[in-house]
């Protein structure tokens, strides 16, 4: 295992200082040494390949089991940090080899980490002569020895040796008891006139007095953890013995045998047991207590480890203790003159330790357009990073523009597919370098599945070669391409001979003229390839289209929808990324041992794809070719690749999309399924989160809240079922876990002090488990996962399972809700027009009654208003005549 890197001064730098400033700060810090272990004068060091170059100490090569050290000159290496400055490994010493009194320094070959690094540097003279100086056995001491008998014992008197200093003296220094702060003195004073006076108690009320009471009630603080790193501890040499006794008489063991008969039951004695009546009440007592005793060894295992899943359902849900990601290495590109971030992450299939990245310069499209031109000066790499060198790249591919995202080929990883910001697609064929990466140890095998391909209608096919040869891609133009890296018709040599570019790749020029002339053809042919670009795929160069192209229209408007992220089954696809066009590599896994057999036979079967497309396959009727999309609006959509005819114009058009949903405030970055359901999707944009299922078109089975910062990466867990994880802007990871929580994050942890780019796990065995996480300001983080989020429960995929089907059922009950409650709104809306429109028919004399009373009424009313006025008359019985 690499030692953990320190630092880079790149880490140390905020907001948009220059990376030079950190250097300031580096040079004064102390270097590391040994001095803990007793060895102030061994300074450990971490050599990388170049350096090792430069001096001439190599491992394993200069350096041997007998040749562990080298004396190198003082002067070469203040050369070698004038010349690389920071750069230089041996940077941290820089203090200690400016002082060293002599002309060469010591550095010794540590081969087994004794000291945790590679290689440690003796910093004292006396350390170096220590080192050098070996103990020499006199002869005459040696000759006694071969004449003496085996059983004769020799004496040698003790031979007197000069004293070593191994630094025990400044052990005992430390351990002795010595006063490191200064006594503080008090003087306590009062007035003459008291001492003496009678002392007079009264009660009070502490709560009403200030400064009387104060109570500091001890408390739990969640935020604060304090873990006991080391602890001094005294131990007696001689262990204490004690006399104890025993009533067993220990003997001196022998070997012994002994030879014995059976004794068994003659017939009469056998006749008179089986016929005695103690068998057969026994048996009567007995067969009931064995007749339970066997349903329940069939009903339950007895042998199950009831505490072992006891503590693994605590770990999981109730244990607290380790639950943090915990910083296991960092990379950072020192070499970069441009403030460049992170766009998308890999890890490498087969190759432990090995991590790829794609970077970009931090600038938004305006400023692109203002510095286009000194862009064009600056190279756009995809950085292969190893865990055994944090300093340096392995590898470099360059790109003609800035890569937002890319993918390996799942049947070779050799070959790498990406996405230019510019709408490029971009091939690299490594295979070349592989011997220089793989010499990292690699990690397990993957396992085969089979491999699909489509024509250009979108029918599935069988490919029964084996090798992936199409790619899907989304870019912002509206457009989902899928590509195929074989020529259309077979090729001749003259045209497998045409101009490449300088990249090695193959661009989405859609604009070439087929009818050019033959004189320019002539010349194209005469173009030179570069020496260090391979030609596996020079038959694509100014010829590759897309396969098959889609457009997601909106219907009536003549807008379409901006497609930033797809998905599809797991079946025919293997890998999904984003960025300026999202990549999907149609797959078959091989293993790690197929893909060295074919390396050992020098055969490359994408170096042989001139035969071209063959179409005599039988397509796959029952094939689901429904995917998911993620657009620039926040927007998802449910769509097929499947191309219909027209009704109308008799071409083939692309299909409808079967549902669109707006759920996301926000472009969607991340739609990705889980690695233990295909038909469970996570989409994240915006500042919410969504988890569908494939075929239930009610919408999301979980959508959360608005969370309080932005969210901008996301992945689900590979191991557990129900946890993924998610990054925001302000440099927190939010870790969900919906055995837990299904309302909120179920912790949340601060990465970094910037936006959250890419997030992506790796397991590399069943102990060990990291996540990548990149940043805005190019740095890439390796965490380790602990325990509880790496390792499931017992049944947590089938509690997960549950959890996903009884959200689907309460979907399905809230859509039966809702239609009967459409159906009562629209009863009510006929009700009450029937009511407005309802006629009453009326018989003649009702009409006659209603008319009297009101007539009544009417001269009532009458008599009351003149009578109040005085111009009327009242009768005896108040009645007017």
């Amino acid at each position: 295992m690499a030692p953990k890197a320190q630092k880079s001064p790149k880490d140390q730098k905020k907001g948009k200082k220059k990376a030079k400033q950190p250097l300031l700060v580096a040079e004064e810090e102390e270097p590391m040494n040994m001095e803990s272990m007793g060895h102030p004068e061994i300074y450990p060091l971490v050599l990388t390949t170049k350096t090792q170059e430069i001096f001439n100490c190599r491992a394993e090569e200069d350096f041997t089991d007998e040749q562990t050290y080298k004396l190198i000159k003082k002067e070469d290496i203040l050369a070698d940090l004038l010349n690389r400055a920071a750069v230089s490994d041996f940077h941290p010493v820089k203090k200690i080899v400016r002082e060293y009194p002599g002309d060469e320094l010591l550095l010794v070959y540590d081969k087994d980490f004794k000291y945790g690094l590679n290689f440690y540097l003796i910093g004292t003279e006396e350390g170096k002569e220590n080192f050098l100086k070996t103990p020499e056995v006199p002869e005459e001491q040696e000759e006694p020895k071969e004449h003496a008998p085996e059983d004769m014992y020799i004496y040698k008197p003790p031979v007197s040796k000069p004293w070593v200093s191994l630094g025990s003296e400044k052990e005992i220094e430390e351990e002795s008891i010595k006063e490191s702060k200064r006594r503080v003195t008090y003087m306590i004073s009062r007035k003459r006139s008291q001492f003496g006076a009678p002392v007079a108690f009264r009660d009070q009320n502490a709560s009403s007095v200030k400064d009387a009471y104060i109570e500091c009630a001890s408390y739990v603080d969640k935020n604060y953890t304090l873990t006991q790193a080391e602890k001094d501890i005294g131990l007696q040499v001689i262990p204490e013995v004690k006399g104890t006794s025993t009533q067993t008489r220990w003997p001196f063991p022998r070997n012994a045998t002994t030879q014995y008969y059976p004794r068994e039951f003659s017939e009469e004695e056998k006749e008179s047991l089986e016929q005695s009546k103690s068998l057969v009440d026994f048996l009567k007592n007995v067969s009931t207590s064995v007749e339970i005793a066997l349903q329940q060894n069939e009903i339950m295992n007895t042998f199950i480890n009831d505490w072992k899943n006891l503590a693994e359902e605590e770990s999981t849900f109730g244990d607290k203790s380790d639950t943090h990601l915990k910083e296991y290495q960092s990379f950072t590109d020192l070499h970069s003159t441009m403030e460049k971030m992170i766009t998308c992450v890999s890890w490498h299939p087969t190759i432990y330790g090995l991590i790829v990245v794609s970077v970009a310069v931090r600038l938004s499209y305006e400023e692109r357009v203002h510095f286009s031109g000194k862009l064009l000066l600056q190279p756009s790499l995809i950085l292969f990073w190893s865990f055994s060198d944090p300093i340096h790249p392995q590898l470099m591919l360059e790109s003609p523009d800035d890569i937002f995202c890319f993918e390996f080929c799942p049947s070779d990883p050799n070959i790498i597919a990406g996405g230019c910001i510019n709408g490029q697609i971009v091939l690299w064929d490594i295979t070349a370098h592989a011997d220089r990466i793989e010499n990292i140890k690699t990690g397990g095998s993957r396992s085969k599945k089979a491999t699909l391909k489509i024509n250009r209608m979108g029918s599935v096919f069988e490919n029964r070669s084996g090798i992936n040869c199409q790619l899907v891609t989304c870019s912002a133009d509206c457009t989902i391409c899928f590509w195929d890296i074989r020529p259309l018709k077979p090729t001749s040599t003259a045209a497998t001979n045409a101009a490449a570019t300088t990249t090695a790749t193959a661009t989405t020029n859609n604009n070439t003229n087929s009818q050019q002339p033959v004189a320019e053809k002539k010349k194209e042919e005469t173009i030179e390839i570069p020496f260090d670009v391979p030609s596996t795929f020079l038959h694509l160069d100014l010829s590759w289209k897309p396969l098959s192209r889609i457009k997601l229209s909106k219907g009536e408007t003549s807008l379409d929808h901006c497609p930033t992220k797809l998905s599809l089954g797991e079946d025919p696809l293997l890998c999904k990324i984003q960025g300026t066009s999202s990549i999907h590599v149609l797959q078959k896994d091989k293993m790690l041992n197929q893909i060295r057999a074919l390396k050992a036979a020098e055969i490359n079967p994408y170096h042989n794809l001139e035969a071209g497309l063959t179409n005599m396959l039988k397509p796959i009727d029952d094939f689901c070719t429904k995917f998911f999309v993620g657009t620039e609006e926040g927007e998802v959509i449910y769509t097929d690749w499947k191309m219909e005819r027209d009704s109308e114009t008799g071409r083939f058009m692309p299909k409808k999309p079967v549902n669109l949903y707006t759920v996301h405030d926000g472009a969607v970055h991340t739609v990705q399924r889980s690695p233990f359901y295909n038909d469970i999707i996570l989409t994240i944009g915006g500042w919410n989160v969504a988890i569908w299922k494939e075929e239930v078109m009610t919408g999301p089975l979980l959508q959360t809240c608005c969370a309080p910062k932005r969210y901008t990466a996301g992945h689900w867990s590979l191991t557990r079922p129900g946890v993924f994880y998610i990054g925001r802007e302000d440099g927190y990871v939010d870790i969900w876990d919906l055995l837990e929580k299904t309302h909120e994050p179920a912790q949340s942890q601060n990465i970094c002090i910037t936006m959250i780019t890419y997030i992506k796990p790796w397991t590399f065995s069943t102990k060990q488990q990291f996540i990548a996480i990149a940043d805005y300001y190019g740095t890439l983080h390796i965490l380790e996962i602990p325990w509880t989020l790496s390792h499931p429960s017992f049944n947590e995929v089938s509690s997960v399972n549950y959890y996903f089907e009884r959200e689907v059922r309460h979907l399905e009950y809230v859509q039966q809700r809702k239609l009967i409650r459409d159906q009562e709104k629209k009863e009510m809306a006929l009700e009450l027009v029937k009511k407005k429109t309802k006629i009453y028919s009326k018989s003649k004399e009702h009409l006659e009654a209603e008319l009297k009373l009101e007539y009544e009424s009417y001269v009532e009313l009458e008599k009351a208003v003149l009578f109040s006025l005085g111009l009327g008359k009242v009768s005896e019985d108040h009645t007017w005549r």
